[in-house]
């Protein structure tokens, strides 16, 4: 099976408080199962997002099935990542240059070591 690598990033709110509360939903065990469940069924294989000052980094492998559209289609059909979204409302915030209402932004690949 072939397999893609997407990174994004996103801020959260620069609030030392809210920064601790946003790091023990996403602690282990701590994320609502169903909202692991929508990710693995959108064709998500591994998910791990890490945290630098208010900055978060996601790094997510996908089967070919992967799509954002189909995704964020899923996403708005189910009532309990509508849920979780709003939640997390409370915490993230777009980047700088981000448009209005995105909150995720995919990097670009500047570099990468050859083998």
């Amino acid at each position: 099976m072939k397999t893609k690598r997407y990174c994004m990033a996103c801020d959260l709110k620069d609030d030392n408080i809210l920064i601790e509360k946003y790091k023990e939903y996403h602690a282990a065990g701590n994320a609502w199962p169903e909202i692991t469940a929508s990710i693995k069924d959108a064709g998500v294989l591994d998910m791990e997002i890490y945290l630098t000052g208010n900055r978060l980094f996601m790094i997510m492998e996908v089967n070919e099935t992967f799509d954002f559209q189909k995704k964020a289609k899923m996403d708005a059909e189910n009532k309990k990542v509508q849920e979780w979204e709003t939640l997390m409302q409370n915490f993230q915030q777009e980047l700088p240059w981000a448009p209005k209402g995105i909150k995720w932004l995919p990097l670009d690949c500047i570099f990468k070591l050859e083998q």
